[in-house]
């Protein structure tokens, strides 16, 4: 399968502003979460997409375990991780992500992963080993799934639901008139549509999505999306900043002030969502936990109601 190339952007950064600076990381916790991971051979979205939350998150020691390798077989403008030809699925992966997950007693785990599009189910199988295996080793830890669009595959997507993960998520990114530019390999009514499924399929599922401003979409634009969003039935939205990783990655159009940030949360709130995480430095599982609670919380009471 061809590799789509990355587009090649020039024009300079732009200085970040006063409320997007972070203290490095180094904490006595990130730094043995960070020798666990390594002695595990296990990536993370953490560093592979260097998320500025790495130090408060991992001080906490909360990672986003990153599965299926980590080269990815689309190459949107907007990430960091490495594109090209992935290597051979290692099917020991699970156990290990599992077993690391145990070590480290987490509540709360989040797994992601590179797009596999080179793969007939997309890597869904995997996703299915790994949420048995954190079951059997960890019972009461939550699990949440960031997962690809699987190119539209519905039973792919069944795939990992039916393995039960308490969270389904799947990031919609930015608005239908940046995906060309942004997410040439995605598909805006894919992605909707994989989100309505997921809620019509296993409604007990949290399903969740995020979104990046910044890339130059229209305020009229987010309002629509998170309409569109609202009417899948998504439940949980995380909303942040876009971040130029290099010069050759997509530009940023303009920084969101947190007040705009403030604004976006009241508005998404007011269409209904249970739970928004909205800031400069929101990342899809910025504070995911709290996330989680959040919708179980609500859910029970609707129940009970």
């Amino acid at each position: 399968m061809s590799v789509v190339e990355p587009l090649t952007f020039v024009r300079p950064r732009q200085p970040k502003p006063p409320w997007l600076r972070v203290r490095a990381p180094g904490s006595e916790n990130y730094l043995r979460l960070k020798g666990l991971l390594g002695e595990r051979k296990l990536h993370t979205v953490c560093e592979e997409a260097r998320c500025p939350n790495i130090g408060e998150c991992w001080h906490h020691g909360t990672a986003t375990f990153m599965i299926l390798g980590d080269v990815c077989t689309r190459a949107c403008s907007y990430c960091a991780v490495a594109h090209g030809k992935p290597g051979a699925v290692d099917l020991d992966e699970p156990a290990r992500v599992a077993g690391a997950i145990a070590d480290m007693a987490l509540r709360h785990a989040v797994i992601t992963s590179v797009d596999r599009d080179d793969l007939p189910d997309g890597g869904a199988s995997i996703f299915a080993d790994t949420i048995r295996e954190t079951r059997a080793r960890t019972p009461g830890c939550r699990i949440e799934v960031l997962i690809p669009d699987f190119q539209g595959s519905e039973a792919a997507l069944t795939t990992v639901l039916d393995a039960g993960p308490d969270v389904l998520n799947h990031n919609i990114e930015t608005v239908p008139r940046l995906y060309r530019m942004a997410r040439s390999g995605g598909r805006y009514p894919r992605s909707i549509e994989l989100l309505d499924r997921s809620r019509r399929h296993a409604p007990a599922i949290a399903t969740k999505t995020g979104i990046m401003v910044g890339l130059g979409e229209e305020p009229d634009e987010v309002l629509d999306v998170l309409r569109d969003l609202r009417a899948a039935g998504v439940s949980i939205l995380t909303i942040g900043q876009y971040l130029q990783p290099t010069p050759k990655h997509a530009p940023i159009a303009r920084y969101y002030h947190p007040d705009e940030f403030a604004g976006l949360k009241t508005a998404a709130l007011d269409l209904g969502f249970v739970h928004v995480e909205s800031g400069p430095l929101v990342r899809s599982s910025y504070h995911a936990h709290e996330q989680a609670d959040e919708w179980a919380r609500q859910t029970a009471g609707s129940a009970g109601a």
